[in-house]
């Protein structure tokens, strides 16, 4: 039964259009257009408008909420459905991907047969992605390279909601908008490959991040806090975390597991440097949230262990407690165009 108490803000796209709305009982109700109706304060039709405003632009969605929820004959509903939503950040400021969970990094090393790294108690990191890349529920194209060991990543994330600078762990959770469900799709050999010069991921992670189906805003997720974990600061959230490939479990984790907060990964991001209303940023893979460390772990227990890639035609649904589910189906580009047919092989050493 949907939580009537959480408010679902989403984007959505008509004729081509992109839209600002709230998602209640699978009913789309334009911000814009509401306030207008309900003679509040104006807002924008764009997400990335809307969180430029701050909290007087959220106050101001919950109000609309509330008019909803209460029955208002003023009140509108969109004729767009949920099969309209795009990410509930269409286009980004930025995109960073952290390294939150231990569990996963501890299974990847281990199944490369190297020890744990002590650095990952030591700080939190990330990677910046391609945040023109984003994409939301739906189709997800991919090229011929990339299926290649193609991947999917289980990931929360947020969305910073104001600008900051030298933000200090202990106040960063009031920079946050909203939580989304994140799958950092990957194509792993083209990852590998180009890892081997130590720089990156690049072109194994730059064609799609998915987000969404909505953005949740922190105070709907308080019955969910937990402690973070001991000698770390920052909110924390028991939010049982899955993803589904064809209908088929893959992988089950929890958002409570994170060992690095999201509030000490702000803390790193922003130092010396601005993050603004609108930037990305992802957990980082939970525990068991890729075929990568699944694989890795069946073939150390068992060298006949069958293992799984993402392929044409596959549906990932990935599933966060009180942030819903994401869901996309993987299609195939029609072209043959391939980076791996463009690499330049090494020249025969001549005979003396």
């Amino acid at each position: 039964m949907e939580n009537l108490l959480l408010m679902k803000l989403v984007s959505y796209r008509t004729d081509q259009h992109e839209h600002l709305g709230i998602f209640i009982q699978g009913k789309i109700y334009n911000l814009a257009e509401n306030a207008l109706s309900l003679n509040m304060a104006a807002l924008p039709d764009k997400m990335g408008e809307f969180l430029v405003l701050g909290e007087k632009a959220m106050q101001e969605a919950r109000n609309i909420e509330k008019a909803i929820k209460s029955g208002n004959p003023a009140t509108k509903v969109s004729t767009a459905s949920e099969v309209n939503l795009i990410a509930p950040v269409p286009s980004p400021t930025s995109c960073r991907d952290g390294y939150a969970f231990r569990q996963h990094v501890e299974a990847a090393r281990r199944n490369r047969k190297v020890p744990m790294i002590p650095e990952f108690d030591q700080y939190p990191i990330f990677y910046f992605t391609n945040h023109n890349a984003i994409q939301g529920p739906g189709e997800i194209f991919c090229m011929p390279d990339h299926f290649q060991k193609l991947d999917f990543e289980l990931e929360a994330s947020i969305v910073i909601g104001k600008k900051g600078r030298n933000i200090k762990a202990a106040e960063a959770d009031q920079y946050i908008a909203g939580y989304m469900i994140m799958n950092d799709i990957s194509a792993r050999t083209l990852q590998m490959e180009e890892m081997l010069l130590n720089l990156g991921p690049a072109k194994g992670k730059d064609f799609s991040t998915v987000i969404g189906p909505w953005l949740v805003t922190p105070d709907e997720l308080e019955s969910y806090k937990v402690s973070a974990k001991p000698g770390h600061t920052g909110n924390a959230y028991n939010l049982a975390m899955k993803c589904k490939v064809n209908g088929k479990v893959v992988s089950e984790g929890n958002m409570g597991d994170m060992d690095w907060t999201f509030a000490e990964i702000i803390e790193r991001c922003a130092y010396g440097v601005d993050v603004l209303p609108g930037d990305v940023i992802g957990s980082g893979t939970v525990g068991t949230g890729c075929f990568l460390e699944l694989n890795g772990t069946g073939l150390l227990n068992d060298p006949n262990y069958k293992t799984q890639w993402l392929q044409p035609n596959d549906v990932v649904e990935m599933e966060i407690t009180g942030l819903g589910t994401l869901t996309n189906t993987i299609r195939k580009e029609n072209s043959d165009f391939s980076l791996f047919a463009l690499k330049k092989m090494p020249q025969a050493t001549p005979q003396s």
